[in-house]
């Protein structure tokens, strides 16, 4: 029962992430979702995950991008852009999309629910063998990839008219 409570507001709070237009509030339905992610892992057994999840997404990375989108500040020129992507004219492309992709993901795994992998606990020794053993290239590319896309966000977010008024005043 836990895991379908948790698996419904899962959904209902990242149906709101994309609807919602008010950035702030974006990210505060995005820390829900990620909760109740994290409610899912604890649910079918893997309470280090459960507590990762809190950690690391809904923790450091969600504080991070909130201070990212108040340091940008968009204001109202973004409002009428975000309520163009949520005409129901710009969704009909990506549902049919989404829909082909879930038809995919059935049919694929249909087949392999009687050879389902059993269950095993794994602890945070393990997992940090498994990430920072042969994956450590892959874990700093990524951290560095996400670096860089806070610095290009902020970049391209910024007020190029204020920050030339603010170089000539100097």
């Amino acid at each position: 029962m836990a895991f379908y409570l948790a698996a419904a507001i899962a959904l209902i709070a990242s149906i709101r992430v994309i609807t919602n237009t008010n950035p702030v509030h974006a990210l505060l339905y995005l820390v829900v979702s990620l909760l109740a992610v994290a409610m899912i892992f604890f649910a079918v057994g893997a309470p280090f995950a459960a507590a990762l999840e809190m950690i690391v997404y809904a923790g450091a990375i969600m504080v991070l991008f909130v201070f990212v989108v108040m340091i940008l500040n968009l204001g109202a020129v973004i409002d009428d852009q975000e309520k163009k992507w949520l005409s129901p004219r710009a969704w009909i492309g990506p549902s049919f999309l989404s829909l082909a992709l879930l038809v995919e993901l059935l049919y694929t795994i249909k087949p392999n629910l009687e050879t389902m992998i059993t269950i095993t606990t794994v602890g945070p020794k393990e997992v940090g063998i498994a990430l920072f053993g042969p994956y450590v290239l892959a874990v700093e590319l990524a951290s560095m990839l996400l670096l860089a896309a806070m610095v290009a966000a902020w970049h391209l977010g910024r007020d190029a008219d204020k920050d030339d008024k603010e170089m000539h005043n100097v």
